[in-house]
């Protein structure tokens, strides 16, 4: 069976391509690295998000209490996702991505407010938040330049485009170094929210260039659900996209909570740990943009995509055993910035190839499901069994989480081969 019989009538030949695509040559492509520029500003507000919503998160309640919000994460994300699902029915693709940027802005800095205020859960809040808004955001920039783009052409610029979110997410960490002592930490939370209005006029050129995708009748309003979760039923290959990603974030969230104790061991002071996280999370992105410009378009062309991927989680588990191994704040960034370098780069570019034969729904609403909300609630799911096991048992050991990471490594390489063998045979067939 084909990918897109799998999916019928979801996926019948391609629906969902952009209206009036072509009305200048190489519009697509000018549209996809518009969205590369959105991304980079998106991304640079994150960095400050990211790095100063963990810091003030510990802050406020400890390293170990990280588990306990994560937990919470995914029934944020999840109310985050449908009602993104709802805009989407009724205003369409283009309007929910400038309504969620939106929203999404007033809702960090509300946070902000509340911290002034002295409100202490504004800190979960937060994270929570900022745990939702940048997977589905950057999802749908992504469900557009899946719209537009053959898979040759994917394959040649998806590395770049994700590059040049990175050029944003460099400039955001190396920022935060910079100031976060003499500016303070809170005051990038402004700054976080202002990022998202040039990121919307971005992604609103896009679609101005690309055209809007349109669904078919059958998907039109949200017909099949705001989430098109009745997809998921008629289609294995969904289901192992779905348990992939799962098991990427079980291993992320493995490292970050290994590495973000150690962190705390090493530098207590809440401004000194804001400007560590600034500089690792730029060095972290250096490397993804490498990876990206240069090792993606490459590897992507020249390396069969099933190889690719294949090949990643066994870079993961030989970094996890160096950190069981030798359990220092050193191998903890390496294993770290090895996971997130990989799946800012080479991972992503393979991942939305498969995404694209498929159907508006998949696209734009299925993609969304597993993209961000399984993304989050694998990673929410183990924060919730550290903090069952850590209740019963008593404190986690350190090694426990490069453990699980390896654990996941193992059980990822076979998912991904049933995966790119049902996409082998998808290009075979055409």
């Amino acid at each position: 069976m084909s990918i897109r019989e799998e999916h019928s009538p979801a996926a019948a030949p391609r629906e969902g391509k952009p209206e009036g695509r072509g009305k200048r040559p190489g519009s697509a492509v000018a549209a996809v690295f518009a969205l590369g520029a959105a991304a980079a500003f998106l991304l640079c507000g994150y960095e400050f998000i990211r790095s100063v919503s963990t810091s003030l998160f510990i802050d406020a309640y400890t390293a170990d209490r990280l588990p306990v919000v994560m937990a919470v994460m995914p029934l944020g994300v999840l109310l985050t996702l449908y009602v993104y699902g709802v805009i989407l029915s009724r205003l369409g693709p283009a309007r929910a991505l400038m309504a969620t940027s939106g929203l999404s802005a007033g809702l960090i800095a509300a946070c902000y407010a509340g911290l002034l205020a002295g409100w202490k859960p504004a800190t979960g809040v937060l994270y929570i938040f900022r745990e939702a808004y940048i997977v589905l955001i950057i999802e749908q920039y992504w469900s557009l330049i899946n719209s537009v783009l053959s898979p040759e052409q994917a394959k040649r610029f998806n590395g770049p485009i994700t590059g040049i979110g990175s050029l944003g997410s460099i400039a955001g960490g190396l920022l935060l170094k910079r100031f976060a002592v003499d500016v303070g930490t809170e005051t990038f939370l402004l700054y976080a929210a202002a990022s998202l209005l040039p990121a919307a006029l971005c992604s609103w050129l896009a679609y101005t260039w690309a055209g809007e995708p349109q669904p078919s009748p059958e998907e039109a309003g949200g017909r099949q659900g705001h989430l098109a979760l009745g997809i998921f039923a008629r289609s294995r290959y969904l289901l192992l996209l779905a348990a992939l990603i799962a098991l990427t974030q079980f291993l992320s969230t493995a490292l970050d909570l290994r590495f973000s104790t150690l962190v705390e061991a090493v530098y207590p002071v809440k401004d000194e740990r804001t400007e560590f996280y600034g500089g690792f999370y730029a060095l972290l992105n250096g490397s993804a943009a490498a990876l990206q410009f240069l090792v993606a378009p490459l590897l992507l062309r020249a390396a069969p995509l099933r190889a690719v991927h294949a090949g990643i989680p066994l870079v993961h588990l030989a970094a996890a055993f160096v950190l069981l191994l030798h359990p220092t704040l050193a191998a903890g960034g390496a294993a770290y910035i090895l996971f997130k370098a990989l799946d800012y780069s080479l991972f992503r570019a393979g991942k939305e190839i498969l995404y694209i034969p498929l159907s508006f729904d998949v696209r734009y609403r299925a993609k969304e499901v597993i993209d961000a909300f399984v993304y989050r609630f694998a990673k929410g799911g183990l924060g919730l069994g550290v903090t069952v096991a850590g209740g019963v048992l008593g404190k986690i050991s350190g090694g426990t989480y490069p453990g699980i990471a390896m654990l996941c490594a193992l059980l990822w390489l076979p998912i991904v081969l049933a995966l790119t063998r049902q996409a082998d045979r998808k290009e075979a067939t055409g």
